[in-house]
């Protein structure tokens, strides 16, 4: 499992992995079923402390995306992935709102904005 971690970011590091476990489940590089590393393992290969990497494993079964059998493993959980889609998309929407009216409240152009958004895009 490739997990990246960056020293150039507020993330903390938990939530790093986190996050890019979540996007290997919603791009199906992982599928309902397959397992994943032992926390020590993962520890080990990122070089963290194993509580780190217990607290992304934590807050990944709370938001359903993982399961947990005490003495097998950790597995990736049957999910919906239109229904986490929809649920992201409304986060999104509700971000984007705020930008718009910090945008409105500087004067700031769409045009700029859509820039900002292209970049950080990646396009």
């Amino acid at each position: 499992m490739d997990i990246i971690i960056s020293s150039n970011t507020n993330k903390p590091i938990y939530e790093q992995i986190s996050t890019q476990i979540k996007a290997m489940i919603m791009n199906g590089e992982l599928k309902a079923g397959d397992a994943i590393p032992p926390m020590r393992a993962m520890a080990k290969s990122l070089r963290v402390s194993v509580i780190t990497v217990q607290h992304a494993y934590e807050d990944l079964q709370r938001e359903g995306f993982i399961e947990t059998i005490i003495g097998r493993g950790s597995f990736i959980a049957s999910y919906d992935i239109k229904k986490i889609r929809k649920e992201n998309l409304k986060k999104i929407e509700k971000m984007i709102q705020e930008v718009v009216e910090v945008g409105k409240n500087n004067g700031i152009p769409i045009e700029k904005l859509h820039d900002l958004l292209n970049i950080y895009y990646g396009e």
